[in-house]
């Protein structure tokens, strides 16, 4: 397994990143102070919020919760 983080900027300042990979075709998604802001499953198409709440169910998109407020 390998691991694969992608940080994502804008004006050279960091939004947050998104680590891929996981055996179960997840990704964790962290702001720019490196604290968990969701994760994304390709297994259920879901995207949940760091207290785990559903921001979409049909699919598993972690741009949906970079620089989210």
């Amino acid at each position: 397994m390998t691991l694969k983080i992608e940080v994502f900027r804008k004006s050279g300042q960091i939004l947050g990143s998104v680590t891929s990979g996981f055996s179960d075709n997840s990704a964790t998604v962290r702001d720019p102070g490196g604290r968990i802001a969701g994760h994304a499953s390709e297994l259920f198409k879901t995207t949940r919020d760091a207290a785990g709440r559903l921001v979409s169910t049909n699919v598993a998109n972690a741009g949906l919760l970079i620089n989210r407020k």
